[in-house]
């Protein structure tokens, strides 16, 4: 391996392959933490992989319902070792979230929020077509530089019906979706009606932060879970699993596939 990417450290180790034994100079993907405070308050300690800190705080708070947009904060800045950021708001008064929802994020991700009825249905006639998610993902895998190097790493991108807009890449599924949250906010690029696709599982934590973003459509290579479904049906969030090779299966609100509606089933 001639360099590596940021997010990963060098490391040799042996490739089996049959009766083949090979030394390989290749790489481990990185796992750190960052602790986040906000107005000099610590409110959480994610473990990450040690890159764009920065945007992955401003979307935990926006998905976690802290900020409400870029204007609400007046600094954010990072320690030298990058295991901290701290983020002033321009409102000085500030109590954080006491009610803490551990959730089932690759990463041990954490949730202030009880998804069940928080948000109100999307109100949006947003619709595409599964061509358009086929290419989208093909976008996904062009930007997961650092899956490609050593693996053991998720990727989501936001994207619109022509193109990718924001990619990021983290070992945490969720922590993805927190950094894309992030990149918008600083970049100023709205996220309602967008497209944002997951190389990993989509689970509840994932779907409350895609409907506190406004995606009306969220696709994955892997699977929804139960309470996704449901919280999709619900939010007229369309859910997509298994976006590879021509293929997809579509669990909730065709429509917004051009597809007629699926019979009511229980949960």
């Amino acid at each position: 391996m001639d360099s590596n990417e940021r997010g990963s450290i060098p490391y040799t180790y042996w490739s089996i392959k049959s009766d083949q034994a090979d030394q390989v100079q290749g790489g481990l993907i990185e796992e750190g933490l960052v602790s986040i405070y906000v107005n000099g308050q610590e409110i959480a300690t994610l473990m990450c992989s040690p890159m764009e800190q920065e945007a992955l705080a401003l979307g935990f708070l926006y998905n976690e319902g802290v900020i409400h947009s870029i204007d609400d904060v007046e600094l954010i800045r990072a320690n030298v070792h990058r295991t901290a950021v701290d983020v002033f708001l321009k409102q000085q008064e500030f109590t954080p979230p006491r009610r803490m929802i551990l959730t089932s994020g690759c990463g041990g991700g954490v949730s202030f929020i009880d998804l069940a009825g928080m948000f109100p249905p999307l109100e949006t006639r947003f619709a595409t077509t599964p061509d358009v998610l086929l290419e989208r993902m093909r976008d996904l895998q062009g930007a997961a530089r650092l899956y490609r190097q050593v693996r053991g790493v998720h990727t989501s991108v936001l994207a619109n019906e022509e193109r990718m807009q924001i990619s990021a890449e983290d070992i945490g599924r969720h922590n993805t979706i927190d950094k894309v949250a992030g990149k918008a906010l600083l970049e100023r690029i709205e996220t309602q009606d967008g497209i944002l696709l997951s190389s990993g599982r989509v689970s509840s934590e994932m779907i409350g932060k895609a409907r506190q973003m406004g995606v009306p459509i969220i696709a994955s290579r892997t699977s929804p879970t139960s309470i996704t479904v449901r919280l999709a049906q619900t939010w007229n969030i369309c859910v997509v699993g298994y976006v590879r090779q021509g293929g997809m299966r579509v669990y909730t609100h065709p429509s917004r596939l051009g597809l007629p509606d699926l019979p009511e089933g229980e949960i």
